[in-house]
């Protein structure tokens, strides 16, 4: 059962004339008759009574017509919703993003996209780089954002933005007194630090990399699972540590905090697609809020 049979039996049913109903579906009247007679032949019951030149519906026919206009009604609601997901007044996207980028640098942008599409539902998960990754990887989030490149051959990344990151200090520390820093300094400091797999915690190893060192040399005393936790401990004197300038801006104008620029370079944030999944209309209209190009990932 096809739903162009559907359509050619409720035509007929309502017309009770299989010429009008040809005409109102630009059919010849031999599709029309194959139609219902391949209806009735394939379910041994028949539709119509033919009197005359007369059609009327049997009893068979006026309980099937009310299930035949349900079905197309339904087909039609569904074409509906695929109308209404193409045109993004439906959908939602799904996205996955590493802390720094979810916290401070998405906010603003999202707000923007839900006012520019304000039927479109939109969640946002956070997690460290790795996390957000997998993420991606798996199909529990449409579009990731990460702080710096993720090799992984399954996801595609294009750059949309960037931080600068900074040493953060105690205000009163002598080494943000002095405003100097080399491998001597990096050495004397105790740290606090993300945890393996995030983007900051990875920015640490390649501060102590431009000064010679290795991460072994660095004592670190604690390692956090959030920058906020990172951003507290030093305000509280547990130590110095690497952060991004988005995190650490207020508290270092507020006073609370002294930050040293770094000679690293600027640390690129990625937004990752899996290669092979098709995204939805919703997810492509985010990245062109992202100034994404259409054929960038």
């Amino acid at each position: 059962m096809t739903l162009e049979q559907l359509r050619i039996f409720v035509a007929v049913a309502e017309r009770e004339h299989v010429t009008r109903a040809a005409e109102a579906l630009n059919l010849t009247q031999s599709t029309i008759s194959a139609a219902i007679a391949a209806l009735e032949a394939r379910h041994d019951v028949r539709l119509f009574d033919r009197v005359g030149r007369n059609i009327r519906l049997t009893e068979a026919g006026r309980v099937f017509l009310a299930e035949a206009r349900a079905v197309l009604a339904r087909a039609e609601a569904a074409g509906e919703v695929l109308a209404d997901l193409a045109g993004l007044r439906r959908g939602s996207v799904r996205i996955a993003a590493s802390q720094t980028v979810g916290n401070y640098w998405l906010p603003a942008r999202l707000k923007a996209f839900r006012e520019a599409h304000p039927h479109l539902g939109v969640s946002l998960a956070i997690g460290n780089s790795e996390q957000v990754a997998a993420w991606t990887r798996e199909g529990e989030a449409d579009l990731g954002m990460v702080e710096g490149p993720v090799a992984d051959p399954d996801l595609s990344p294009v750059e949309v933005g960037h931080d600068r990151m900074v040493l953060v200090l105690p205000r009163d520390h002598p080494v943000a007194r002095r405003g100097i820093l080399n491998a001597d300094a990096l050495t004397a400091l105790t740290f606090v630090a993300r945890e393996a797999g995030s983007g900051t915690g990875l920015m640490l190893e390649r501060l102590a990399k431009s000064f010679g060192l290795v991460p072994a040399d660095l004592r670190i005393s604690m390692e956090l699972p959030s920058n906020e936790a990172l951003r507290s401990a030093v305000e509280a004197g547990a130590g110095a540590a690497v952060l991004s300038s988005l995190v650490a801006e207020g508290a270092v104008r507020s006073g609370q905090l002294s930050a040293l620029e770094l000679s690293l370079p600027p640390r690129p944030f990625f937004v990752l697609r899996h290669r092979a999944r098709h995204l939805s209309p919703a997810a492509r209209a985010f990245l062109q809020a992202l100034e994404v190009p259409a054929d960038a990932t």
